[in-house]
């Protein structure tokens, strides 16, 4: 039993090695290629096969084609465009580690070629990577800050860039995000009885700061419910009324029409007594 129980686990280590070197093989077929010997032009080749790589999503590879280039070909008009392949390149692998390393990269760019025609898509990455390091509504909002200060100067400073309706939409996202933090502690405050103003004045923060806020009905809703709990009802109806003014769809309609309707009715009797 001891000989088979040798023989067998040669035999697993054969397999495993046999694995190991065909995968070695397969990285180095698909690996970065030299230019061809004798090429007119090897950096356009680097940097065809490097984007090729990266509509494929080959993300190490891409930039690996990209690196070729700008190192071994300082005055190619294709080396703008490979450093921001590079970039690119980072945005797509999704690491964190990968976006820190893109912001690096597209600050660069923007060091080096300031007037270039594609500095706007520099930019833009550049605020897509903080973007996508933004965390969720829960926990801490600094990404989030950032993606917002970075998207609000790309809109003021390229109003007239292609991709100026992703960058107000982008915008309007992460705003949202920071919004709903704020929403939420105030909700927690409000459920938990901890401190109605406190709730009160994340709810305030929020239409001061954001009065777009996608779901500002849920605001309004219970900004009212936190006034009407400290007795000021007369200062919940306006609410009341923005939300139903302001939105023809809200799960919270039924409620605040109901609402403001016996708000409403308590105070002329109260008028009347």
């Amino acid at each position: 039993m001891a000989f088979v129980s040798t023989r067998a686990r040669v035999t697993i280590a054969r397999a495993f090695c046999l694995v190991a070197l065909v995968a070695l093989v397969s990285a180095c077929a698909s690996g970065p290629k030299k230019p061809p010997v004798g090429a007119e032009e090897p950096d356009k080749f680097l940097f065809e096969y490097g984007m090729a790589a990266l509509k494929d999503k080959r993300w190490f590879v891409a930039r690996e084609y990209f690196r070729q280039l700008i190192d071994s070909y300082p005055q190619s008009p294709f080396r703008a465009d490979a450093k921001l392949g590079v970039g690119d390149s980072y945005i797509g692998e999704g690491t964190a580690e990968a976006q820190i390393m893109a912001i690096n990269e597209f600050k660069e760019f923007l060091a080096f070629y300031p007037p270039h025609e594609r500095a706007d898509y520099a930019q833009f990455q550049l605020r897509m990577a903080h973007f996508k390091e933004m965390r969720s509504a829960a926990r801490d909002q600094t990404e989030t800050k950032a993606a917002i200060t970075e998207f609000t100067t790309f809109v003021e400073r390229y109003p007239n860039s292609s991709m100026i309706g992703e960058a107000r939409a982008r915008l309007r996202e992460a705003k949202d995000r920071l919004s709903e933090h704020d929403f939420r502690v105030g909700l927690f405050y409000l459920r938990s009885r901890m401190s109605l103003p406190g709730a009160i004045d994340r709810f305030n923060t929020i239409l001061k700061n954001d009065p777009e806020y996608t779901h500002r009905d849920e605001v309004y809703y219970h900004m009212a419910q936190a006034l009407v709990q400290i007795g000021q009802s007369a200062a919940a109806i306006p609410y009341l009324d923005k939300l139903l003014a302001e939105f023809e769809q809200s799960e919270y309609l039924e409620r605040a029409r109901e609402q403001v309707t016996k708000l409403k009715a308590e105070m002329e009797a109260r008028i009347k007594k």
